[in-house]
Parts: C-alpha cells; structure tokens; sequence
C-alpha cells in the first residue's frame, strides 16, 4: 500500500466530488537556458558554515538543472577537483576562482568576481 503526504494538500481534508483529485503542489516549469553570452555569472570564495574549508562558488546561471550540472562538471574536470551543484549554485572545492573564471571567459559566458 502507497503511502501518501497529507502535507502537500493544500488544506483540503475531504470532498464529497467523486472526482475530485488533490493536488499535491505545484510543478515549477523550469526556463529556457540562455546562451553563455546573455548569462551573467558571479564567482566568489566562500568559507561559511563549511567548517573553514574554502570553496568556489558559481552564482547566476539562468536555465535547465541538466544544463547547469553540465557545466559543473566541466569545470570540476577542468580544475582537476571535486565539487557539486546544489541550488543553483556550482561549488568546486578550493580556492581556484582565477582558473573558474578563465574556464567560464573561453567558454563564452560573461563571469565576474564578486565578494572580496
């Protein structure tokens, strides 16, 4: 037996429709992913609540999951380190922003550093 959320029903307890289906959030349609041109990428280093181990951070990619986990990969191959992509967000371990942004310049997309 499949167990269901109650959580996501919007308040609705009971309906005496017999058709009545719940709906159980909402989708969200993911946008159309812009060329490397028209993106406007921010790199940063980051060392909060990562228990002081510095990490490159990859902000401002507007598109699909699968087009920005892409591009993750390509620059964690790239840098030769380990990273991830977590909420939009591109996270490659160390402090390696100088090669991030270079990486980002050759592949057309329009980078800056950002923070301090």
């Amino acid at each position: 037996m499949v167990k269901k959320s109650f959580k996501g029903r919007s308040g609705i307890v009971y309906s005496t429709d017999p058709d009545f289906q719940y709906e159980l959030g909402e989708k969200e349609e993911e946008e159309e992913t812009l060329p490397p041109g028209q993106q406007d990428l921010r790199v940063m280093i980051d060392r909060k609540n990562r228990s002081g181990k510095t990490v490159t951070l990859v902000k401002g990619f507007r598109g699909k999951k699968e087009d920005l986990a892409e591009l993750g990969k390509i620059l964690k191959s790239r840098c030769g380190t380990g990273g991830s992509v977590k909420e939009g967000e591109i996270l490659i371990q160390g402090d390696v922003a100088g090669r991030v942004l270079d990486i980002l310049n050759q592949l057309g997309y329009r980078a800056k550093k950002a923070g301090g």
